[in-house]
Protein backbone atom coordinates (compact mmCIF):
# COMPACT_ATOMS: atom_id res chain seq x y z
CA UNK A 1 0.00 0.00 0.00
CA UNK A 2 1.49 3.30 -0.82
CA UNK A 3 1.26 6.04 1.86
CA UNK A 4 -0.34 9.41 1.07
CA UNK A 5 1.50 12.06 0.99
CA UNK A 6 1.62 14.18 4.32
CA UNK A 7 -0.62 17.49 4.16
CA UNK A 8 1.37 20.75 4.35
CA UNK A 9 -1.64 22.01 7.14
CA UNK A 10 -2.87 25.81 6.30
CA UNK A 11 -3.86 27.86 9.51
CA UNK A 12 -5.18 30.82 9.98
CA UNK A 13 -5.52 32.40 13.26
CA UNK A 14 -8.71 32.74 15.32
CA UNK A 15 -10.84 35.84 14.28
CA UNK A 16 -9.22 39.36 16.08
CA UNK A 17 -6.64 37.46 17.08
CA UNK A 18 -2.49 37.00 15.71
CA UNK A 19 -2.63 33.11 16.77
CA UNK A 20 -5.35 30.41 16.44
CA UNK A 21 -6.89 28.69 19.72
CA UNK A 22 -8.54 25.50 19.31
CA UNK A 23 -10.69 23.70 21.50
CA UNK A 24 -11.71 20.25 20.86
CA UNK A 25 -13.94 18.01 23.13
CA UNK A 26 -12.39 14.05 23.39
CA UNK A 27 -11.10 13.15 19.56
CA UNK A 28 -12.57 15.58 17.81
CA UNK A 29 -9.12 16.73 16.41
CA UNK A 30 -9.24 15.21 13.04
CA UNK A 31 -5.43 15.87 12.83
CA UNK A 32 -4.65 12.32 14.40
CA UNK A 33 -4.51 9.96 12.20
CA UNK A 34 -2.19 11.71 9.54
CA UNK A 35 0.87 13.11 9.61
CA UNK A 36 1.37 16.73 8.76
CA UNK A 37 3.74 19.67 9.20
CA UNK A 38 3.06 23.81 9.44
CA UNK A 39 5.19 26.88 9.62
CA UNK A 40 3.57 27.56 12.77
CA UNK A 41 4.81 26.50 16.71
CA UNK A 42 2.46 24.54 18.01
CA UNK A 43 1.39 24.73 22.20
CA UNK A 44 -1.18 21.17 22.58
CA UNK A 45 -2.48 20.35 25.84
CA UNK A 46 -4.44 16.58 25.97
CA UNK A 47 -6.73 16.78 29.61
CA UNK A 48 -5.98 12.94 30.63
CA UNK A 49 -6.00 9.82 29.01
CA UNK A 50 -3.12 8.06 27.16
CA UNK A 51 -1.46 7.71 24.09
CA UNK A 52 1.38 7.77 21.39
CA UNK A 53 3.29 10.53 20.91
CA UNK A 54 5.08 10.96 17.66
CA UNK A 55 7.16 13.94 16.87
CA UNK A 56 9.95 13.73 14.26
CA UNK A 57 11.65 10.46 14.66
CA UNK A 58 10.83 10.72 18.81
CA UNK A 59 8.61 8.37 19.75
CA UNK A 60 7.10 7.46 22.67
CA UNK A 61 4.00 6.96 25.00
CA UNK A 62 2.30 9.32 27.64
CA UNK A 63 -0.42 8.59 30.33
CA UNK A 64 -2.55 11.21 32.08
CA UNK A 65 -2.69 13.41 29.38
CA UNK A 66 0.11 16.00 28.31
CA UNK A 67 1.88 19.20 27.28
CA UNK A 68 3.93 19.34 24.37
CA UNK A 69 5.85 22.49 22.60
CA UNK A 70 6.63 21.64 18.49
CA UNK A 71 8.52 23.44 16.81
CA UNK A 72 8.06 25.20 13.31
CA UNK A 73 7.48 22.65 10.57
CA UNK A 74 8.40 19.59 12.90
CA UNK A 75 6.12 16.79 11.42
CA UNK A 76 3.84 15.45 13.75
CA UNK A 77 0.88 12.83 14.07
CA UNK A 78 -2.20 14.09 16.30
CA UNK A 79 -2.59 12.96 20.13
CA UNK A 80 -5.86 12.21 20.50
CA UNK A 81 -7.95 9.00 19.14
CA UNK A 82 -10.99 7.19 19.89
CA UNK A 83 -8.58 5.20 22.33
CA UNK A 84 -7.40 8.23 23.97
CA UNK A 85 -9.82 8.42 27.01
CA UNK A 86 -8.88 12.20 27.71
CA UNK A 87 -11.54 15.33 28.29
CA UNK A 88 -10.15 17.38 25.79
CA UNK A 89 -7.76 18.98 23.48
CA UNK A 90 -6.70 22.41 23.72
CA UNK A 91 -4.27 23.50 20.66
CA UNK A 92 -2.28 26.73 19.99
CA UNK A 93 -0.58 27.69 16.92
CA UNK A 94 1.19 30.86 16.30
CA UNK A 95 4.09 31.84 13.51
CA UNK A 96 7.46 32.50 15.13
CA UNK A 97 6.89 36.02 14.52
CA UNK A 98 3.29 36.19 14.93
CA UNK A 99 3.84 39.44 17.02
CA UNK A 100 5.53 41.39 14.11
CA UNK A 101 9.04 40.50 12.99
CA UNK A 102 11.12 42.49 15.49
CA UNK A 103 9.06 42.13 18.59
CA UNK A 104 11.11 38.81 20.03
CA UNK A 105 14.11 40.37 19.52
CA UNK A 106 13.60 42.85 22.64
CA UNK A 107 15.50 42.03 25.77
CA UNK A 108 12.43 41.41 27.84
CA UNK A 109 11.52 38.16 25.37
CA UNK A 110 14.84 36.33 25.63
CA UNK A 111 13.03 34.24 27.48
CA UNK A 112 10.33 33.25 24.89
CA UNK A 113 13.39 33.34 22.48
CA UNK A 114 15.18 30.26 23.85
CA UNK A 115 11.85 28.41 24.29
CA UNK A 116 11.40 28.67 21.04
CA UNK A 117 14.84 27.66 19.67
CA UNK A 118 14.71 24.30 21.81
CA UNK A 119 11.59 23.48 20.21
CA UNK A 120 12.78 22.86 16.99
CA UNK A 121 13.07 19.44 18.86
CA UNK A 122 9.65 19.10 20.39
CA UNK A 123 9.15 19.70 24.54
CA UNK A 124 6.85 17.82 26.29
CA UNK A 125 6.42 19.22 30.37
CA UNK A 126 5.76 17.13 33.23
CA UNK A 127 4.48 16.63 36.73
CA UNK A 128 2.97 20.67 38.29
CA UNK A 129 4.01 21.84 34.89
CA UNK A 130 1.34 20.05 32.87
CA UNK A 131 -1.25 20.46 35.40
CA UNK A 132 -0.93 24.40 36.17
CA UNK A 133 -0.09 25.42 32.72
CA UNK A 134 -2.51 22.82 31.43
CA UNK A 135 -5.14 25.23 33.58
CA UNK A 136 -4.26 28.21 32.66
CA UNK A 137 -4.79 27.32 28.72
CA UNK A 138 -8.40 26.04 29.03
CA UNK A 139 -8.99 29.12 30.97
CA UNK A 140 -8.28 30.40 27.53
CA UNK A 141 -10.98 29.88 26.24
CA UNK A 142 -13.31 32.57 28.11
CA UNK A 143 -10.57 35.63 27.79
CA UNK A 144 -10.87 38.31 25.09
CA UNK A 145 -8.43 38.67 22.47
CA UNK A 146 -6.16 40.91 24.57
CA UNK A 147 -6.34 38.72 27.89
CA UNK A 148 -5.48 35.53 25.65
CA UNK A 149 -2.28 37.34 23.79
CA UNK A 150 -0.97 38.30 27.37
CA UNK A 151 -1.88 35.01 29.10
CA UNK A 152 -0.08 33.37 26.34
CA UNK A 153 2.89 35.40 26.82
CA UNK A 154 3.05 34.47 30.40
CA UNK A 155 2.50 30.67 29.90
CA UNK A 156 5.42 30.82 27.46
CA UNK A 157 7.49 32.42 29.55
CA UNK A 158 6.70 29.79 32.48
CA UNK A 159 7.28 27.00 30.24
CA UNK A 160 10.96 27.88 29.73
CA UNK A 161 11.52 28.37 33.19
CA UNK A 162 10.37 25.39 34.07
CA UNK A 163 12.54 22.06 35.31
CA UNK A 164 9.88 19.81 34.64
CA UNK A 165 10.30 19.13 30.64
CA UNK A 166 11.67 16.62 28.19
CA UNK A 167 13.40 17.53 24.78
CA UNK A 168 12.13 14.79 22.68
CA UNK A 169 14.52 14.98 20.02
CA UNK A 170 17.76 16.43 21.44
CA UNK A 171 19.51 13.56 19.41
CA UNK A 172 16.58 12.59 16.74
CA UNK A 173 15.29 14.55 13.86
CA UNK A 174 17.46 17.36 11.57
CA UNK A 175 15.91 20.47 11.30
CA UNK A 176 17.60 21.70 8.84
CA UNK A 177 16.10 19.98 6.08
CA UNK A 178 14.42 21.19 2.62
CA UNK A 179 10.70 20.54 1.98
CA UNK A 180 12.03 17.87 -0.43
CA UNK A 181 13.75 15.56 2.88
CA UNK A 182 10.99 16.87 4.96
CA UNK A 183 8.31 15.11 2.28
CA UNK A 184 10.29 12.06 1.68
CA UNK A 185 11.23 11.29 5.49
CA UNK A 186 7.09 11.92 6.08
CA UNK A 187 6.29 9.35 3.16
CA UNK A 188 8.52 6.96 5.33
CA UNK A 189 6.71 7.67 8.48
CA UNK A 190 3.35 7.30 6.98
CA UNK A 191 4.54 3.86 5.62
CA UNK A 192 5.67 2.48 9.30
CA UNK A 193 2.84 4.05 10.90
CA UNK A 194 0.61 2.26 8.54
CA UNK A 195 2.60 -0.93 8.34
CA UNK A 196 4.76 -1.69 11.18
CA UNK A 197 2.57 -4.74 12.32
CA UNK A 198 3.99 -6.16 9.63
CA UNK A 199 7.65 -7.11 8.35
CA UNK A 200 9.07 -4.10 6.39
CA UNK A 201 11.73 -4.88 4.11
CA UNK A 202 14.42 -1.89 3.18
CA UNK A 203 13.77 -3.04 0.13
CA UNK A 204 10.05 -1.85 -0.68
CA UNK A 205 10.95 1.59 1.82
CA UNK A 206 13.44 2.35 -0.41
CA UNK A 207 11.32 2.35 -3.59
CA UNK A 208 8.73 4.45 -2.09
CA UNK A 209 11.28 7.47 -1.62
CA UNK A 210 13.04 6.00 -5.22
CA UNK A 211 16.23 5.55 -3.89
CA UNK A 212 18.46 2.52 -3.39
CA UNK A 213 18.78 0.86 -0.13
CA UNK A 214 22.67 1.94 0.56
CA UNK A 215 21.30 5.42 -0.26
CA UNK A 216 18.57 5.08 1.66
CA UNK A 217 19.79 3.48 4.46
CA UNK A 218 22.69 6.46 4.71
CA UNK A 219 20.26 9.20 4.16
CA UNK A 220 17.52 8.20 6.68
CA UNK A 221 20.89 7.67 9.53
CA UNK A 222 21.82 11.23 8.59
CA UNK A 223 18.70 12.93 8.47
CA UNK A 224 17.04 11.20 11.78
CA UNK A 225 20.17 10.25 13.51
CA UNK A 226 18.72 6.37 13.70
CA UNK A 227 18.89 3.23 11.68
CA UNK A 228 15.57 2.58 9.90
CA UNK A 229 15.28 -1.04 11.99
CA UNK A 230 16.31 1.34 14.87
CA UNK A 231 13.21 3.71 14.10
CA UNK A 232 10.50 0.50 13.49
CA UNK A 233 11.67 -1.45 16.62
CA UNK A 234 11.00 1.61 18.61
CA UNK A 235 7.44 2.34 16.68
CA UNK A 236 6.40 -1.18 17.40
CA UNK A 237 7.99 -0.58 20.99
CA UNK A 238 5.65 2.16 21.92
CA UNK A 239 2.55 0.54 20.20
CA UNK A 240 3.73 -2.28 22.82
CA UNK A 241 3.79 0.01 25.57
CA UNK A 242 0.38 0.95 24.60
CA UNK A 243 -1.11 -1.94 24.50
CA UNK A 244 -0.03 -3.38 28.03
CA UNK A 245 -1.46 -0.48 29.48
CA UNK A 246 -4.57 -0.53 27.09
CA UNK A 247 -5.53 -4.38 27.01
CA UNK A 248 -5.73 -7.39 29.09
CA UNK A 249 -3.95 -9.56 26.65
CA UNK A 250 -1.21 -11.79 27.43
CA UNK A 251 2.39 -10.36 26.57
CA UNK A 252 3.03 -13.34 24.08
CA UNK A 253 0.07 -11.48 22.30
CA UNK A 254 1.38 -7.76 22.30
CA UNK A 255 4.72 -8.77 20.98
CA UNK A 256 2.82 -10.54 18.20
CA UNK A 257 0.14 -6.99 17.68
CA UNK A 258 3.23 -5.13 18.09
CA UNK A 259 5.38 -6.48 15.33
CA UNK A 260 7.47 -8.46 16.49
CA UNK A 261 7.93 -12.42 15.27
CA UNK A 262 10.31 -13.54 18.23
CA UNK A 263 9.16 -13.26 21.21
CA UNK A 264 13.25 -13.31 23.52
CA UNK A 265 14.22 -10.49 21.05
CA UNK A 266 10.79 -8.50 21.88
CA UNK A 267 11.59 -9.21 25.89
CA UNK A 268 15.13 -7.82 25.59
CA UNK A 269 14.16 -4.90 23.30
CA UNK A 270 11.89 -3.75 25.42
CA UNK A 271 13.86 -3.78 28.65
CA UNK A 272 16.60 -1.97 26.69
CA UNK A 273 13.74 0.14 24.82
CA UNK A 274 12.41 1.05 29.03
CA UNK A 275 14.50 -0.15 31.69
CA UNK A 276 11.75 -2.98 32.52
CA UNK A 277 10.31 -6.00 31.78
CA UNK A 278 7.24 -6.19 29.63
CA UNK A 279 5.12 -7.71 33.33
CA UNK A 280 6.73 -5.33 35.37
CA UNK A 281 6.19 -2.17 33.20
CA UNK A 282 2.31 -3.36 33.09
CA UNK A 283 2.34 -3.83 36.82
CA UNK A 284 4.07 -0.43 37.53
CA UNK A 285 1.59 1.29 35.16
CA UNK A 286 -1.25 -0.40 36.66
CA UNK A 287 -0.76 0.67 40.17
CA UNK A 288 0.14 4.33 38.95
CA UNK A 289 -3.26 4.73 37.22
CA UNK A 290 -5.51 3.43 39.69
Amino acid sequence: MRPILPNLEIITPSFGSSFSFSKYDENANNNANHWHYHPEIELVFVNGGSGKRQIGSHISYYTDGDLILIGSNLPHCGFTNEQTGNKNETVIQMKPDFLGNDFFDISEMTNIRNLFNQAKSGISFLGETKKDIGTKIEAMEEQSQLERLLSMLSILNELELSKESIVLNAKGFSMEMEMQDNDRVNVIFNYVKDNFQEHITLEEVAVLVSMTVPSFCRYFKKITNKTFTHFVNDYRLVHASKLLAEKPISITEICFESGFNNFSYFNKSFKEFTGKSASQYRQELRSILK
